[in-house]
């Protein structure tokens, strides 16, 4: 009776081997939390095992979008881009958009009147370099006029030039330039009333100078 006892008793786990399985199950339900399931329910991965697993993915929103285009040329074609959650900023199309002029002085702004005989013209011109903007503004005192807004390199040929807008019939007009070459951009004014008339106009932007070349 004796013997089967003590067999018994050599088969049955002491207290020490249930206390170490218990504290081995804890541990690995522990593991199991932070690696698993706190990534996967939760979006919380304080290890970052649950990113390299994919975990947190299923727990992430929707991603956002939006559509930049390139308004100033060179890459037309609208991006899809993502915004990130976390607030860093997202790759513009064309950087130019902002153009930085610290290094070269503020904006300048010039008003102009130009008294157009009857049936007379005129031109007046901005020179620009390349990727300068300016606003502007124009307008007669009575009547209309025709206008040409345009512009010319004169270094690559006399021939060669770009038309911004026409107005056949007109009393004014306003926008904005980004030049896209060096060059001289501006206006040709036709007063073809039988009566002069005065055209007052206003500049505000990085241009190198206004060149006035009078009336013809």
């Amino acid at each position: 009776m004796a013997e089967a006892g003590s067999e018994q008793a050599a088969g049955t786990p002491s207290g020490n081997r249930l206390w170490m399985g218990t504290l081995v199950a804890l541990g690995a339900a522990l593991v199991l939390l932070v690696t698993a399931i706190l990534p996967s329910e939760y979006g919380i991965d304080p290890t970052g095992i649950g990113g390299v697993l994919g975990l947190t993915a299923l727990t992430a929103p929707a991603g956002r979008t939006l559509e930049i285009t390139d308004v100033i040329g060179g890459n037309e074609e609208v991006r899809t881009v993502e915004i990130p959650d976390y607030g860093d900023p997202v790759p513009l199309p064309n950087p130019g958009v902002h153009q930085d002029q610290a290094a070269e002085g503020a904006a300048q702004t010039r008003t102009m009147t130009i008294t157009i005989p009857a049936e007379s013209e005129t031109e007046i011109k901005t020179v620009l370099t390349e990727g300068k903007m300016i606003l502007y503004t124009w307008s007669v005192d009575r009547g209309d006029i025709y206008s040409d807004f345009h512009g010319h390199d004169p270094e690559v040929s006399d021939e060669f030039w770009v038309r911004y807008r026409e107005h056949q019939e007109g009393a004014g007009g306003s926008g904005s330039l980004v030049a896209p070459f060096s060059g001289e951009h501006g206006w040709y004014w036709l007063n073809y009333n039988d009566y002069p008339v005065t055209v007052t106009l206003t500049l505000t932007g990085y241009f190198d100078d206004v060149i006035d070349y009078g009336i013809f």
